[in-house]
């Protein structure tokens, strides 16, 4: 891989986006960005009253991150961003054709337990059923990879970038 990918770190709620994001764009020796940070202030509280957010709550912050994929083109960054459904990711894309993502996958009773045992986040583990509810896995024609997130978050990593390494160079 000659030029670094803008990678986009998704997957439902409590699978280690903002965990592995950090770890990953470190071992590619790219910048990283939270997806959270993206979002405004009403999304935020929303969310924390336990309600989901729809498609419109979710456009301004899906542009926000298109637009620092945009911006990375070329250089390589890693973002977090759920990107639960083709249309949220065809709207990045758009933004960043050249991005890529890694679809952070796991049971779901895994993926239960390390939410509840998570401090200080906005996201309450009773919206794990809509997340699931609303998850579109990647499509073949979708450039990504599935990472299993059993294991320690440096066997994560290592999954995640040995398998980016196989993906085609990035469209600029």
């Amino acid at each position: 891989m000659n030029t670094p990918h803008v990678v986009v770190v998704m997957g439902v709620a409590g699978t280690g986006k903002t965990t592995i994001g950090p770890l990953l764009a470190a071992r590619l020796g790219v910048p990283y960005a939270e997806g959270d940070d993206f979002h405004p202030q009403a999304n935020i509280a929303k969310m924390s009253a336990g309600t989901p957010l729809t498609d419109e709550d979710r456009r301004p912050w899906l542009d926000a991150i298109g637009a620092w994929a945009h911006g990375r083109a070329g250089l390589g960054g890693v973002v977090s961003c759920s990107a639960l459904k083709r249309s949220y990711r065809d709207r990045l894309r758009a933004a960043a054709p050249g991005v890529v993502f890694v679809h952070l996958t796991g049971d779901r009773a895994l993926i239960e337990d390390r939410m509840s045992h998570r401090q200080g986040h906005f996201m309450p583990t009773a919206l794990l059923d809509s997340q699931f509810a609303t998850l579109q896995p990647l499509q073949a024609d979708e450039a990504g990879v599935d990472v299993d997130v059993s294991g320690s978050p440096e066997e994560i990593t290592e999954r995640a970038a040995l398998a980016l390494e196989d993906l085609p160079e990035p469209v600029q």
